[in-house]
């Protein structure tokens, strides 16, 4: 009964989800031919400063497959959608439910608070799993369609990579839940702190391979350093951290 009542409660934000992230998917790889078109025609760029470096780079890695989809969906395009809704997922929970009375109903229900938080953890990071797999496994299907292949390996380690450092964020609006009693306060602070994490990790181009955003899109194991283990485990670290918080937070609420 609780996972079938934490699945209802979020169900509406991980279809929704799952459908504008399959979309972008999609999106990207069929408009490939029309990037390649672009390029073809493109004169070259000589604007020097980082803003130009960054042009060059963008442009450079999108005159081949794996690169374009790389730079357009897993350091872009997913990686901002899924963050969101990985936000979303997170919010919610006990407290919010307060106001209208569902807290009650819940902590009547024969589970300790510990496994109320636990499931309901477990429900969205199921969720979040299946939002990252789902739009790199899509890839290799869609790629031939358009003359081109995409490994399902590097659709794994992407979709990996993704949802491991990602649940990081997922965790600080779970905590964050249990501190506020409204969904607008940890949704807000969390997306900020996203915010702000990528545009330190932009500015401060080159100085860590082991970012949170980084090891997000996957950038070492793109370039051929594989899998970024450290910032992996320091993400599982620190989101098990925030969980756990979250849980003593809950275990010592008065409704």
């Amino acid at each position: 009964m609780l996972w079938h009542k934490s699945w209802l409660e979020t169900r509406s934000r991980f279809l929704i989800g799952l459908a504008l992230l399959l979309c972008s998917a999609g999106a990207t790889v069929f408009v490939y031919p029309r990037v390649v078109e672009l390029l073809a025609t493109m004169p070259a760029i000589d604007t020097g400063g980082e803003i130009g470096r960054r042009i060059r780079e963008a442009a450079d890695l999108s005159r081949e497959y794996r690169g374009y989809v790389w730079s357009q969906l897993y350091r872009q395009n997913l990686i901002q959608l899924w963050t969101i809704f990985a936000v979303l997922l997170g919010t919610g929970g006990l407290l919010s439910q307060a106001s209208g009375g569902g807290a009650l109903f819940t902590l009547s229900l024969p589970a300790s608070r510990t496994r109320l938080t636990a499931v309901r953890a477990a429900t969205g990071l199921a969720e979040l799993a299946v939002l990252a797999l789902a739009p790199s496994l899509l890839l290799p299907l869609l790629s031939p369609g358009v003359g081109e292949t995409y490994a399902v390996g590097d659709a794994l380690a992407h979709a990996f990579c993704l949802f491991v450092a990602g649940a990081a964020f997922f965790s600080l609006a779970f905590v964050l839940s249990t501190v506020f009693s409204d969904i607008w306060r940890p949704l807000l602070i969390a997306l900020s702190a996203a915010a702000v994490l990528a545009l330190v990790e932009a500015f401060a181009d080159r100085a860590s391979s082991f970012g949170l955003i980084r090891v997000m899109s996957g950038e070492r194991y793109f370039r051929g350093g594989g899998l970024p283990w450290p910032g992996l485990f320091a993400s599982v670290a620190l989101s098990a951290a925030m969980l756990y918080g979250a849980a003593r937070n809950l275990a010592r609420r008065d409704f």
